[in-house]
C-alpha cells in the first residue's frame, strides 16, 4: 500500500511478519512455511520479478542460518536480518544516489523512461548539489507511469516534458544519456524493466549514447534470460493473433489483455549500472550474485 515501498523490500516485509507468527518446531516445517508463502506471494501478482528477488535474499539469509542455529534461534535471526534489510532499504537508495549523481553534470539534458523510485533519488540528490539539467521523460503506457516522474521532477524545479514512447527516435540527437530503472537484474547483467526498454536501449547504441541502468543490488535476480520469451511474465497468448469473434473490437481493452508490461534488455546495450554497491559494468553483476549465494 505504500507507493514509496518497492515490491522486494515489501515482500521481505510480509515474510517477517509470517514468521513472526508461525510456530514451527522443526527446521524443515519452517523451511516449508517459507516457500510456501514466497509462492503464494509471487502469484498474487502479475508481475512476480522484482517480489521474487526480495523472497530470494529472505530464503538464502534462512538457508545460512539453518545449518548452525535451532529453529528458535533461527526464527530470531531471521526477524533481526529481515527487519534490519527493510529499514535500510532507504539507505540503499542513498546508496546508489551518491554512486550515481557525480554522471549527472550542468547543462545536461536526460531522457528517463518509466517512473522508478531509485532514479527520481538520485536525481533529487543532483537538485541538492546545484546541478543544473533538464530531462525528457516517456510517457510509458500502458499505465502512464512517465507522467508521475514528470510531476515529482517538477515540484523539485527541473525542467521537463514527456514525450510519446513512439517518440525516442525523434528526441535521441537531444540526449546526452539515458537513465532507466529495473524490475530486476539478471545473472548476465542485462535488464528486466517496463515495457519499451529494450528498443530504447536499441534506439540510444545506433545513436552512440551512454545508458544507464539504475538498480538497488537487492533486485539482482537469479535468472539467465536468452530471449524475450524466457521471461517468468511471458504467457503464450501474448500478441498471438488470437481470433476475436466479436462483430466489433474493443481494440483499446485489446492492447491492455494481450501487450507484455516487462521486457528483457541484454547487456551489450547497457553501458553502466548505478547500484548501492558502486557503478559496476554488466559483468559485475554475475561477480555480486556468487558472492550472495555461494559465499
Amino acid at each position: 500500500e505504500d507507493a514509496s515501498i518497492s515490491p522486494p523490500v515489501a515482500a521481505v516485509g510480509s515474510l517477517v511478519k509470517l514468521i513472526e507468527l508461525q510456530h514451527a518446531t522443526t527446521m524443515l516445517e519452517f523451511t516449508m512455511i517459507a516457500r510456501s508463502a514466497c509462492e503464494k506471494l509471487k502469484a498474487a501478482t502479475s508481475n512476480s520479478i522484482s517480489l521474487s528477488a526480495g523472497c530470494d535474499v529472505f530464503l538464502q539469509q534462512m538457508s545460512r542460518l539453518s545449518h548452525t542455529q535451532t529453529v528458535d534461534e533461527c526464527r530470531r535471526a531471521l526477524i533481526r536480518a529481515g527487519t534490519e534489510f527493510v529499514q535500510g532499504a532507504g539507505k540503499c537508495r542513498e546508496s546508489v544516489a551518491e554512486f550515481g549523481s557525480p554522471f549527472v553534470r550542468d547543462e545536461q539534458t536526460i531522457l528517463v523512461h518509466s517512473y522508478s523510485r531509485v532514479i527520481m533519488g538520485l536525481l533529487a540528490r543532483a537538485v541538492k548539489q546545484n546541478k543544473r539539467f533538464r530531462v525528457y521523460l516517456t510517457e510509458s503506457r500502458p499505465d502512464q507511469s512517465g507522467l508521475r516522474a514528470a510531476e515529482e521532477l517538477r515540484q523539485l524545479g527541473v525542467p521537463c516534458e514527456v514525450i510519446l514512447d513512439a517518440a525516442v527516435g525523434y528526441i535521441m540527437e537531444k540526449v546526452d544519456m539515458i537513465l532507466v530503472g529495473a524490475e530486476g537484474v539478471v545473472e548476465s547483467g542485462g535488464l528486466i524493466n517496463k515495457i519499451g526498454t529494450y528498443q530504447l536501449a536499441i534506439i540510444a547504441k545506433a545513436a552512440k549514447k551512454p545508458f544507464y541502468a539504475v538498480a538497488e543490488s537487492f533486485k539482482f535476480v537469479r535468472l539467465y534470460p536468452l530471449s524475450q520469451y524466457d521471461l517468468p511474465t511471458y504467457r503464450s497468448d501474448m500478441l498471438s493473433f488470437r481470433e476475436k469473434p466479436a462483430a466489433t473490437v474493443d481494440w483499446q481493452a485489446e492492447l491492455l489483455k494481450s501487450n507484455p508490461t516487462l521486457d528483457y534488455t541484454p547487456p551489450e546495450f547497457l553501458t553502466l549500472l548505478f547500484t548501492d554497491l558502486g557503478v559496476l559494468t554488466p559483468s559485475g553483476v554475475s561477480d555480486e550474485l556468487i558472492k550472495f549465494y555461494l559465499d
